[in-house]
């Protein structure tokens, strides 16, 4: 382990946490140009950063026996218990089993007409030449719209309104105590209150909303909750008990809004920047619709959108992912013993100039089929790989193809002269604001 190279700027006792927490991403970032892998100090806790698409596969999918989750999701049991992101790799197994079949495509599909006319209700609530906060209106909007698909009508409102309140503190905590010392978990200062707060209160909705579903007795519901408290084992009759049902709805909130808002908002402002594929866009939304809604069945035909989405998701990616070795394993040379930290960033990954020309410039046409057959299937993972895949990839892309067919027809989105859109590190990487006017259609 001595062989691995130390990351610059190392200080006493603390380590890296300065970096870490101050410019994450542009830390990260340059891990790359010390090695493949990289050790970094968090305190004296020692992390080893896997910086190269070769190794990320060796950890996520061919070795990935060999390793379960680490600090980061360890430290989020506090909030969402042994759900699909946190669980050791044999709940893990089960739960993912048992939750399958409600992301299948068919699924899918029964939630699209709900993002459509949350879409559009979202669309309607908008002025000509109103100026938007689009990062608050979308965070809104996904919640509101993940809320609808969970829960059933009648109980809906008050899950939306304590995730439109609480997951954000949650998030913009989450990688701050993953590059922190446990114990400062406990002091009393205003950030923990909160988030300790905004944690207990969540679960509380949930664990309401879950009492009042057995209280009415309907499992004939098509959301979420329903599918989850319904779903049995095929081969062993297992189910989910209340605490963890409450659990994976409390995943999926964490995991879910964040990065469909993000997606969303950064591919606006990328919009108002190149007017050139906002026009290809339009074209192609007009060719597949017409003048009718857009339907699930639209989603694969919108080609270009795909494209377009893709270079979104290439950079602006997950910020940092851990591991932990749960038995010794050879990693790019260097052999791992048990209890190992190691850590990847697929936002560095997705900005690494060895797989991609010109990393940091938005490029829809680098996803055209002769240009992205040079960009190895490793290079790529903006949802994760291996059996520790994001479940919820078909159900968040669906959402975002919907939305901005929905919302670009009848809107074009302005940047506010003089404001300056900062790249914020939390679950994903999201605009710390984005105030945009909206300007209507001509014709």
């Amino acid at each position: 382990m001595k062989a691995v190279p130390l990351a610059p700027n190392r200080r006493p006792l603390i380590g890296h946490a300065l970096p870490l927490l101050r410019q994450p991403l542009d830390f990260m970032k340059s891990l790359r140009d010390t090695g493949d892998l990289v050790r970094v100090d968090v305190g004296t806790l020692p992390i080893y950063f896997v910086t190269s698409a070769e190794l990320t596969h060796e950890l996520l999918v061919t070795k990935a026996r060999n390793f379960d989750k680490g600090r980061f999701f360890i430290r989020a049991r506090t909030l969402v218990g042994d759900a699909l992101p946190t669980a050791p790799s044999d709940i893990h197994k089960r739960h993912r089993r048992l939750m399958q079949p409600m992301f299948h495509h068919a699924r899918i599909a029964g939630y699209a007409n709900v993002m459509a006319t949350r879409a559009n209700a979202m669309a309607e609530s908008w002025k000509p030449g109103e100026t938007v906060a689009v990062d608050e209106e979308l965070a809104q909007f996904s919640v509101a719209t993940l809320a609808e698909t969970m829960f059933s009508a009648e109980i809906s409102r008050p899950a939306a309104e304590a995730v439109i309140r609480d997951v954000p503190i949650l998030l913009k905590n989450a990688l701050v105590r993953a590059v922190t010392p446990r114990l400062m978990d406990r002091m009393p200062i205003p950030a923990n209150r909160r988030f300790d707060t905004a944690a207990a209160r969540l679960r509380k909705v949930i664990d309401d909303v879950i009492a009042i579903s057995h209280q009415q007795g309907d499992e004939d519901n098509e959301d979420l909750l329903s599918l989850l408290m319904a779903a049995r084992d095929a081969d062993t009759g297992d189910t989910l008990s209340d605490r963890e049902v409450r659990d994976e709805l409390v995943a999926i909130m964490f995991a879910g809004t964040e990065t469909t808002a993000s997606t969303l908002a950064w591919t606006f402002h990328e919009l108002a920047t190149h007017p050139e594929v906002e026009d290809q866009l339009l074209a192609e939304i007009e060719s597949v619709l017409g003048d009718r809604p857009v339907t699930f069945e639209d989603v694969p035909k919108l080609e270009y959108m795909d494209r377009v989405l893709r270079e979104i998701s290439r950079m602006h990616s997950v910020p940092l992912l851990m591991r932990q070795a749960t038995a010794p394993v050879e990693l790019g040379g260097t052999e791992m013993p048990v209890g190992t930290e190691l850590a990847f960033s697929l936002y560095a990954l997705h900005r690494d100039a060895r797989l991609y020309e010109d990393p940091e410039r938005f490029d829809p046409d680098r996803w055209l089929p002769e240009h992205g057959a040079k960009v190895p299937r490793e290079g790529y993972i903006p949802f994760g790989a291996g059996n520790r895949k994001c479940i919820g990839d078909g159900f968040a892309w669906t959402e975002i193809v919907i939305t901005l067919a929905t919302v670009l027809r009848r809107w074009r989105f302005q940047r506010v002269p003089g404001h300056t859109v900062k790249e914020v590190a939390s679950a994903v990487a999201h605009p710390d604001s984005l105030p945009m006017t909206v300007l209507p259609r001509e014709g």
